[in-house]
């Protein structure tokens, strides 16, 4: 599974695993593909350190990348806590009212809230990149459009490609322009924050409108099959990051979500606001259902929403509450189900890519190679 882009960047597989674990990076690296950590959870610059110091470890010097989220439009001297303030009382009780109904436990006296949104804020950005320019990573992928003009040209500085994720062709252009040198075109059925078109649709139209920019496939992509249809609409790789929360190195560090996940199907994902405001594909739940019910207060944009719900998820995930229990998935949840190393996955994802070039090589009257 190799293309232009893949040998540009020294891997085996044009397979781009985007996680939040760095057990799962490094095995994917290791594996002949590129690991890219997500930075979004990393607000203390020493934790980040600790991690990437870890991957440095356990790559096996394989090449690997960082995903952080840096808005497009920059917030001027505003605080979190100023920013907080903002949050309604009424949001407030709802949360209140939903855990009660549910017999949430609060926190423990002077225990904190888990992961809270601040990755968001560019300050917060800014310091992941001063830690993560002081290691060999070979890329730097921003999830909220086109990273600031000079974290681009910082990054061309230290030979660091930048990829910005696109959710139409239009977005794709503005990243082009930005001097942007990789795209991912992720579709409707992608987990997390993601747009209205899908992946069939929406990779060849990035694919024409940034030529010759390589282009990622993402969205509902989670066999070799599917690897190969990307390539054969002009992509030159995958980016794909559900696939990876089953895998035996994930630390999801809830065995209730992992049931959840493996007993799911492809139908059983929703786009919702209720994580961080914006739409974000997710395991359906009665705290999803919630958020989207129409006599609701509805989710509040976005980083207020992150920041109002930060407490109850953590309370949520700690009591593993499990009508309320969820985690930002894809479509492609319907085939995560057992739990597999992240080899296991690549052998899985190698076997399917050569079953489906050699069927379009018999079809085209070519023998298999």
């Amino acid at each position: 599974m190799q293309t232009e882009l893949s040998k540009t960047l020294g891997v085996e597989h044009a397979v781009f695993g985007f996680t939040p674990f760095p057990a799962v990076a490094a095995a994917i690296s290791r594996a002949g593909g590129f690991g890219v950590l997500g930075a979004v959870r990393y607000t203390a610059p020493d934790d980040l350190k600790r991690d990437l110091d870890w991957i440095e470890a356990h790559v096996d010097g394989k090449p690997y990348g960082l995903d952080v989220v840096m808005p497009a439009k920059k917030v001027e001297g505003v605080s979190e806590a100023e920013v907080e303030a903002m949050i309604p009382e009424g949001h407030r009780q709802f949360v209140r009212d939903t855990l009660a109904k549910y017999g949430v436990p609060e926190l423990a006296d002077g225990e904190a809230s888990g992961w809270r949104i601040t990755g968001w804020m560019e300050q917060v950005a800014r310091t992941q990149l001063d830690v993560a320019f002081d290691y060999p990573i070979r890329l730097l992928a921003n999830a909220l459009g086109s990273p600031p003009a000079d974290v681009v040209d910082r990054a061309h500085d230290q030979d660091v490609l930048v990829a910005a994720l696109a959710g139409s062709a239009r977005h794709a252009v503005k990243h082009r322009d930005a001097g942007i040198d990789i795209v991912v075109a992720q579709g409707y059925e992608a987990g997390g924050h993601t747009g209205e078109i899908a992946t069939m649709v929406l990779t060849p139209e990035v694919v024409d409108a940034v030529a010759p920019l390589p282009v990622l496939a993402a969205g509902g992509i989670g066999s070799g099959q599917q690897v190969a249809a990307a390539l054969s609409l002009g992509a030159q790789g995958v980016w794909l990051g559900s696939l990876w929360l089953t895998t035996t190195e994930a630390d999801l560090s809830s065995p209730a979500v992992t049931r959840k996940l493996l007993a799911a199907g492809s139908g059983d994902t929703v786009r919702s606001r209720a994580l961080t405001g914006k739409p974000a594909r997710q395991l359906r739940t009665e705290w999803t259902d919630a958020w989207d019910d129409p006599s609701g207060p509805g989710a509040l944009p976005m980083p207020l929403q992150g920041l109002l719900v930060a407490e109850a998820l953590t309370r949520i995930q700690k009591y593993e509450t499990e009508p309320l229990l969820g985690t930002p998935v894809g479509q492609i949840v319907g085939r995560m189900t057992s739990e597999r190393s992240v080899q296991a996955v690549f052998d899985d994802l190698t076997r399917g890519f050569e079953q489906a070039v050699d069927r379009i090589n018999r079809i085209a009257g070519r023998s298999g190679t």
